[in-house]
């Protein structure tokens, strides 16, 4: 048995999962050009073609400068200043990443970027992973992490949202600090944190910038759960004579401990933290028994989807069906959904069905 093959469209059509996915970063090109039209913001577009504005934010995307990249996200920003905009964008990125082959997500996304009260963008964004979920033509399951702005000073607001909340609306299941990493560390925010860990919030923290391990080990000491992206980990390990991982400390912690990586190999290469998706940490960490997943980070910018990646790691580093669906596994055993959903889909979505690739 050598498996079916592996194409694009069959790993389209395979279950997968998806844990680090912006909202307002994944929104589609044809929604920011109507939008901006319908506010009045197209005069400052950089351009109103389709394929043009695409480019436009692959190129900040793809820049190596992640100042350059999170400023593309004024006009994203700009169309989702109301609730009846973030519950079409909310309804339209499930609907994607249904098409593409996605059971589960976790969309996260900043309430105090989109200008309201912050539980009216909660509930505007809950509301469009509902549409979404009910209109899609594959079924998908969506949960929501709350993200703060590790900028600004309002993670313990964020925080207490999340808290309060979650009772009411059960898809709200994390806390994140998101946003320019370098100088601005997990510990600037420790009072939120101390306050998530001694309310039992699920807590997933960015950590992939420089000053590189120092941000991975701060978020783990504040009482991550996961780590968001934590590719710069490659920098605690070296290969030795025969080809194989050696582990420093932090890297050896994270293995041991089972620690999910939220990683993102096309956008942690179009920042510069690794030379090429070839070169990126993910499939050695894999094969040396890390808990590591796939995921998109933000869908436009990048011009990505979960199919894409998982194919780009095909192609370029020879993932097989056997891996891929260890992949999806890791990320839905590592989400934040109820325990009971999470062997629901496990047991009865995707090991068979990888199970049956694998075999064919």
């Amino acid at each position: 048995m050598v498996g079916a093959p592996i194409t694009r469209e069959a790993i389209r059509s395979a279950p997968k999962a998806l844990l680090h996915d912006h909202l307002d970063g994944g929104l589609r090109v044809e929604t920011v050009l109507e939008l901006a039209d319908a506010i009045g913001w197209t005069p400052r577009l950089p351009t109103t073609d389709h394929a043009d504005l695409q480019a436009w934010f692959t190129a900040g995307a793809a820049s190596a400068d992640l100042l350059k990249y999170l400023a593309t996200f004024e006009h994203t920003l700009a169309v989702m200043q109301s609730a009846e905009n973030i519950r079409r964008v909310a309804r339209e990125a499930t609907e994607d990443l249904a098409a593409d082959g996605v059971v589960y997500a976790e969309i996260r996304f900043a309430p105090e970027l989109h200008g309201l009260p912050l539980e009216e963008v909660v509930d505007a964004v809950a509301a469009g992973v509902r549409d979404g979920e009910t209109e899609a033509k594959r079924r998908i399951e969506v949960n929501l992490i709350l993200c703060a702005m590790r900028t600004e000073q309002r993670s313990l607001e964020v925080a207490r949202l999340v808290d309060s909340i979650r009772s009411r609306e059960p898809k709200v299941v994390a806390f994140d600090l998101a946003g320019a990493e370098t100088g601005w560390p997990p510990s600037l925010h420790a009072d939120a944190l101390a306050f998530a860990r001694e309310r039992h919030l699920n807590i997933t923290i960015h950590a992939s910038e420089p000053p590189d391990l120092e941000l991975i080990s701060d978020a783990l000491a504040h009482g991550a759960h996961r780590i968001g992206h934590g590719v710069r980990l490659d920098r605690d390990t070296s290969l030795d004579g025969d080809g194989r991982l050696v582990l420093g400390p932090l890297a050896r912690y994270v293995l041991d401990r089972g620690i999910h990586l939220e990683m993102a190999p096309t956008c942690n290469t179009q920042i510069g933290a690794v030379a090429s998706v070839a070169d990126h940490p993910l499939v050695p960490f894999l094969r040396a028994g890390f808990n590591v997943g796939v995921n998109t980070d933000n869908r436009l910018m990048s011009d990505v989807s979960p199919t894409g990646e998982m194919w780009a790691l095909h192609n370029e580093c020879g993932i097989d069906w056997t891996e891929i669906g260890r992949l999806v596994e890791n990320a839905i055993a590592s989400s934040f959904a109820p325990v009971e959903t999470r062997h629901r889909l496990l047991d009865e979505v995707v090991r068979p069905a990888y199970t049956s690739l694998a075999e064919a």
